[in-house]
């Protein structure tokens, strides 16, 4: 259960964020990334590292609000600093030993669907359909359907 539920909680975090309209959709991940980022801050358990990474995931916070790549990227430096807690043993929730761990497997799943775009289940089934209606031609077709020879 502790490697299963953190990638439960990365794809229902994506299903619910899908239910937003853009541009809300990217800005409100943009801040909560942000967030994200000073989430460790309180416990201080890396010393001025905290704020160093605190700066950085701000910077790429604001970078994320016109930009769904930054918010992936913000993940994804959410995720290393994640496992910088985990190894030296200074979890996110002090009182849950393995809660960065956890956070460490869900953030990758939220990154994930941010380099694509941050796309609703709607946006995905019309891009699935419309890659299969798509017609299928080689380089060697003509436009009448006849084949080109050589």
């Amino acid at each position: 259960m502790q490697y299963v539920m953190p990638l439960v909680i990365g794809v229902l975090y994506a299903l619910v964020m899908s239910l937003l309209a853009e541009p809300h959709r990217l800005r409100l991940n943009a801040l909560m990334v942000g967030g994200a980022g000073a989430a460790y801050l309180s416990g201080g358990g890396m010393g001025g590292w905290e704020f160093a990474f605190t700066v950085l995931a701000t910077y790429v916070a604001y970078r994320g609000l016109e930009s769904w790549t930054f918010v992936g990227i913000g993940w994804l430096l959410h995720t290393a600093w994640d496992v910088v807690h985990h190894l030296k043993g200074n979890p996110i929730i002090p009182f849950f030993h393995d809660s960065s761990f956890g956070c460490a497997l869900c953030d990758p799943v939220i990154a994930l669907w941010c380099f694509a775009g941050g796309p609703s289940p709607r946006d995905l089934f019309r891009s699935r359909n419309g890659a299969a209606r798509l017609p299928v031609t080689s380089p060697a077709c003509t436009h009448d359907g006849t084949t080109a020879t050589k």
